[in-house]
C-alpha cells in the first residue's frame, strides 16, 4: 500500500515558499543522509529550481559513509548545485554552510545586499537542530517525531546574512512507493498514515539484502539473508521476547523495535537508496504513472468516473 501524508499546514507550507522565494539568493534543501532522494521533495524542486541550491546530507553519522559519499558525488555533479554532509547538531560542521552559500551567490555579501537564505525540507529531518547550531540559541523547536516546525521563522546570522526556515513539508503525492516506506521509517510521516508492521518489513527486506552482518549481530539471526522478511520478523520477536499467549510472537512489537532501532542506529549505519537504485525506482514509477494516467483519459473518453 502506497504511503501518503500531506497535513493542511503543509499546503500553507507551499503557498508561503512559494510567495517567498523572489527574494532568496540560496535554497538550504536539508536532506536525510540515510534517505537523500527519497527525502527530497520534488515539489520543493519545481518551486524552487531556478535558484542556487545547497543540499545538506544531515545525520551523515547515521549513514553509510560509502554510500553517503557516493551521494555527495551525484548532487556535486549537479549545475548550480553544491552538497555538504553533516551532523546538524555539531556546531562547527554547521558553520561550513555560509561560506557554500557565498559560493553558490558570490555576488550577495554586505549591507547593501545582504545574503536570504531559505532552509527547507520533510518533516523531522533535522532543520531545526541544524539552525540553532548555527546560531547558538534555541530559535527553533526540535523532535523526533514530523510536523513540529509550523510557521515561518526569519533568523538573523550577520549583520548581511538572514535565513528563513520554514515547516517541513511532504508533498500531496508520493510517486515512488519506496521513497513512503523510506519517509515512514525514518520518522518523516505521521505514525497515523502507516502500517508499522508493513514498513518494518519494507525495511527488513532491504536490510538482509544489503546489511544482513547488521541484522545477525544485533539480533542474533544467522542467514537472514536467505530468509522470507516475515520469518525475520518473528524471529526478532522471538529473540526480543515480544510474545502473545500460546507462544505466538507479538509481530507488532517486533516492528516497533525494528523501526525504533534503525532510526536510533542502534541497528548501525544505513543508507536505504544509492543513486542508481533510486534512479530505478523513480523510472518505474513513471512508467506506472504514465499508465495510470492513460488509462484514466481512456475511461474520461468514454464518459466513466476516473476511479470507476
Amino acid at each position: 500500500m502506497a504511503i501518503q501524508w500531506f497535513p493542511g499546514h503543509m499546503n500553507l507550507t507551499r503557498k508561503a515558499i512559494a510567495e517567498r522565494i523572489k527574494d532568496i539568493d540560496v535554497v538550504i534543501e536539508v536532506l536525510d543522509a540515510r534517505l537523500p532522494a527519497s527525502s527530497a521533495n520534488p515539489l520543493l524542486a519545481e518551486m524552487t529550481g531556478h535558484k542556487p541550491t545547497l543540499k545538506i546530507l544531515n545525520k551523515q553519522d547515521m549513514a553509510d559513509p560509502a554510500r553517503t559519499q557516493a551521494w555527495l558525488d551525484h548532487y556535486n555533479a549537479i549545475p548550480g548545485t553544491r552538497a555538504l554532509a553533516l551532523q546538524a547538531s555539531d556546531a562547527g560542521a554547521a558553520q561550513a554552510l555560509a561560506p557554500a552559500c557565498h559560493a553558490l551567490a558570490p555576488g550577495r555579501g554586505g549591507l547593501a545586499k545582504p545574503m536570504r537564505v531559505l532552509t527547507c525540507g520533510v518533516p523531522n529531518v533535522g532543520k531545526s537542530t541544524l539552525i540553532n547550531s548555527l546560531t547558538g540559541k534555541r530559535h527553533a523547536k526540535t523532535g523526533d517525531e514530523a510536523g513540529i516546525t509550523k510557521l515561518e521563522q526569519r533568523i538573523t546570522l550577520a549583520d548581511d546574512f538572514y535565513l528563513y526556515d520554514t515547516p517541513g513539508m511532504l508533498w500531496p503525492r508520493i510517486v515512488v512507493t519506496q521513497s513512503g516506506f523510506n519517509l515512514a521509517a525514518s520518522g518523516a510521516i505521521g505514525r497515523n498514515a502507516y502500517d508499522e508492521e508493513e514498513v518494518a518489513l519494507e525495511l527488513l527486506d532491504y536490510l538482509r539484502r544489503h546489511y544482513a552482518p547488521l541484522l545477525q549481530a544485533r539480533y542474533k539471526i544467522a542467514g537472514a539473508d536467505q530468509m522470507k522478511d516475515e520469518e525475520v520478523l518473528e524471529a526478532i520477536g522471538r529473540q526480543r521476547g515480544a510474545l502473545l499467549g500460546k507462544g505466538k510472537i507479538n509481530t507488532q512489537k517486533a516492528a516497533e523495535i525494528v523501526i525504533t532501532e534503525f532510526r536510533t542506529q542502534v541497528l548501525g549505519r544505513i543508507t536505504l537508496e544509492t543513486p542508481a537504485e533510486y534512479a530505478q525506482w523513480l523510472a518505474d514509477a513513471q512508467v506506472q504513472e504514465a499508465a495510470r494516467a492513460e488509462k484514466k483519459a481512456a475511461r474520461a473518453r468514454k464518459g466513466k468516473p476516473a476511479d470507476a
